[in-house]
């Protein structure tokens, strides 16, 4: 039986497979850029001069593009695996629970989802051990 834990925020994701033959790590990071700075702009104002333009709206589209092609390849990981449990401090973590649940294939994979601190490498590993209770 193959199962996974994914410690994920917006930066990166921790695959984390417990497989009888041990436990493997791999990480996936995103693409996501929050801050785009373009040359020339000061604050929220454009570089064009006096012109007081605010592109929020295409911020916030390319954050969701690269969002969702982030969690797309997360789900590509996961979704060979027997049982899922999601584990991390971001809200991104509920927005790929909501995607593997809207996929009947695998809804009753997914075994929880926690809300976790940021961790090191080892407690993430100790952590996935202790959910499924691995020696």
């Amino acid at each position: 039986m193959d199962r996974i834990g994914v410690w994920i925020d917006q930066r990166e994701a921790n695959l984390i497979k417990v497989t009888d033959k041990g436990v493997m790590s791999k990480t996936i990071y995103s693409d996501i850029e929050t801050r785009i700075r373009i040359a020339g702009e000061k604050k929220q104002f454009s570089r064009f001069g006096d012109q007081f333009i605010v592109d929020e709206k295409g911020k916030e589209n390319r954050v969701n593009e690269y969002t969702q092609k982030f969690l797309q390849k997360i789900l590509k990981e996961v979704s060979s695996e027997d049982q899922i449990l999601l584990f991390g401090p971001s809200q991104t973590k509920f927005k790929l629970e909501k995607l593997i649940l809207s996929r009947p294939e695998l809804a009753f994979k997914l075994l929880g989802t926690k809300t976790a601190d940021n961790m090191t490498h080892n407690q993430k590993l100790a952590y996935v051990r202790d959910f499924y209770k691995v020696e």
